[in-house]
């Protein structure tokens, strides 16, 4: 093989291994946006919803509850296989009342809001007490009889619980296209996703690295944690910074 040829080798290698890392990249800051869309939306939900005069349940389970999930667009994959899909973020309070950073979470299965015909569906769910929160942080967690944790939904459908009466881990309430509705949860499956914790924080970590010891920090998620200590009454200038990990994006 001639020098030339051999330089040109090189030259085309190289080339190749800078586009990959090039589209890596650009992989990881798509995903990244995408994640930040996410919190943006559940931003808008907390905002509304929290602050809607006519629905003051919200408001309630919001001052008793250790954790909140908000799944701001579930859509329905097939009204034929009854399928459903979404992304969802939790957060957590610590003792100060301060809330965390998100970690990021996947919805599936289900049939969200079918039994009306909703193509679009909002999740939010309170965690109140320590074992609710637990389960959510275990990476995967199915609503169904045999879950660990108890949840109900707000309009206490039986089919929805599996606890009767109060005293639930977890409350669900579901509003498709503005409406509050009754949530069809059953059989639907809560996976924490990796991928986009690490996307977000540009490091790996944890469900419980960011919502228990909150260990990382992505500014651009404090609107969100603003929104959810007003709708909590409590006041946002003494928000917490969690320093030890800054990860703007």
């Amino acid at each position: 093989m001639s020098r030339l040829a051999r330089s040109l080798g090189l030259i085309a290698t190289s080339s190749l291994a800078l586009l990959g890392a090039c589209s890596s990249s650009s992989r990881t800051d798509n995903t990244a946006r995408d994640q930040q869309n996410l919190v943006e939306q559940a931003t808008t939900i907390v905002s509304t919803t929290f602050n809607d005069p006519q629905h003051k349940r919200p408001q309630e389970l919001l001052k008793k509850s250790r954790a909140v999930m908000i799944c701001p667009s579930i859509s329905n994959v097939s009204l034929v296989f009854g399928g459903s899909g979404g992304h969802c973020v939790l957060l957590s309070r610590d003792a100060r009342n301060s809330w965390s950073d998100p970690a990021f979470y996947h919805i599936g299965s289900g049939s969200f809001g079918l039994q009306l015909g909703y193509q679009n569906t909002q999740l939010v769910l309170f965690i109140t007490s320590k074992n609710g929160l637990q389960a959510l942080l275990d990476h995967q967690f199915t609503f169904d009889a045999n879950a660990s944790a108890s949840f109900t939904t707000l309009s206490g459908s039986a089919q929805d619980s599996n606890v009767s009466g109060a005293g639930s881990d977890i409350y669900v309430m579901e509003k498709s296209n503005g409406v509050f509705v009754g949530a069809s949860i059953g059989g639907s499956k809560l996976t924490s996703d990796s991928t986009a914790d690490r996307n977000y924080y540009h490091q790996q970590v944890g469900p419980e690295d960011i919502v228990i010891n909150m260990r990382v920090n992505n500014s651009a998620a404090d609107p969100l944690r603003r929104a959810l200590m007003k709708a909590g009454g409590e006041q946002t200038t003494t928000m917490k910074q969690h320093d030890i990990s800054e990860a703007p994006l």
